[in-house]
This record gives structure tokens, C-alpha cells and sequence, in this order.
């Protein structure tokens, strides 16, 4: 795990705080360290690197942590971050007070992760924005911009206050050790 990960904050937000911001101004303040990063991330050693409209690149290197029981990279891992990088390119065209959540995604694995594939990133581009639906692409690449895999995304938007009560965090949580 690097540095950047080990010392990053992990938890969450609670939603009020969340839907407050618009989706660039919330994704910014996980980059700048103002907002923790889920820890999913923490779990599986990535990050987000980087976004703008449209468009979110999580950053990540497999290790044998992330092996499965024929010796290559889970494809849980590659999932992981692009159904992350997909979502995160709908979640910069979110007004404040709008939320999102994936209806579905579909990804297709090209070739096999290994520890000798070293860092990847995770390149999510939106598609289309609609005012209820919201489609995204993405696509794992290695250092030299070899594709791993590519996937499709489908998310759901949802107006101020369509959320039922009850969904979403109460308060902010620290997750499992992560740091104040």
C-alpha cells in the first residue's frame, strides 16, 4: 500500500453534507484531502487521481492481496475501479442536492491483471447526462496505456430530496482504524 494510502482519511460523509456540494466541488475535496475517501479505497488500495467534467481516473497497483486462486488479479479489482472512475465522471455533472446511484454495469476483462502489470488507472468518461438517467465508459489501462478491460455504466439521478428517509449516513463515520 503507498504512502499516499496509508495516510490518506477514510469514512463517510454524512449525506446531508454530501448532497450540499456540487459533484466537481466534492470529488475535489477527497483529492485535496478536505472530504475522507471511501474506504473501499482503503480496502483495495486506490485512489481517486483525478477529475473534471465528465471525466474521474482512479489510480491503483495490484499486489497478491488482490490475487484469486489461479494466480492473477481478481476481477473484482478491475471492477472495483471502473464501476468507481464510471460513476465518479456522472457524479462531476451533479448539481448540489442531487445523488446518483448505478443501475447497472456491464465490464468486459481483455487480458489479466498479475503483479507485473504495475500501477493502473482507471479512466471514467460520461456519455450521457439526462435529467434521470446518466450513461458512462470506462476502461483499465496500464503504464504504457495497454487496455486490461473496459466497461459501461447506466446511474440513476435523483432530485433534491427524492431520496427516502432513512437512506444515506446519519453522521460521519471512521471506518476500521482510519485516521482522524
Amino acid at each position: 500500500m503507498s504512502d499516499a494510502v496509508a495516510n490518506r482519511r477514510y469514512g463517510v460523509l454524512p449525506l446531508a453534507e454530501i448532497s450540499a456540494e456540487d459533484g466537481m466541488t466534492y470529488l475535489t475535496g477527497i483529492i485535496e484531502g478536505r472530504h475522507p475517501a471511501p474506504p473501499i479505497a482503503r480496502t483495495l488500495g486506490f485512489g481517486l487521481g483525478e477529475i473534471g467534467p465528465g471525466h474521474a481516473v482512479f489510480e491503483g497497483t495490484p499486489s497478491e492481496d488482490h490475487y484469486n486462486p489461479i494466480g492473477t488479479v481478481h476481477a473484482g479489482f478491475a471492477a472495483t475501479l471502473l464501476d468507481s472512475c464510471m460513476a465518479c465522471s456522472v457524479h462531476t455533472t451533479l448539481k448540489a442536492g442531487e445523488a446518483y446511484t448505478t443501475l447497472e454495469f456491464k465490464i468486459s476483462l481483455i487480458r489479466a491483471v498479475t503483479v507485473k502489470t504495475g500501477p493502473v488507472r482507471a479512466i471514467g468518461t460520461l456519455l450521457h447526462r439526462g435529467s434521470r438517467i446518466a450513461t458512462a465508459e470506462g476502461k483499465l489501462v496500464d503504464a504504457a496505456g495497454k487496455v486490461y478491460a473496459t466497461a459501461t455504466t447506466t446511474c440513476l439521478i435523483m432530485a433534491p430530496g427524492e431520496r427516502r428517509a432513512g437512506e444515506g449516513q446519519a453522521g460521519e463515520r471512521q471506518v476500521g482504524g482510519a485516521k482522524p
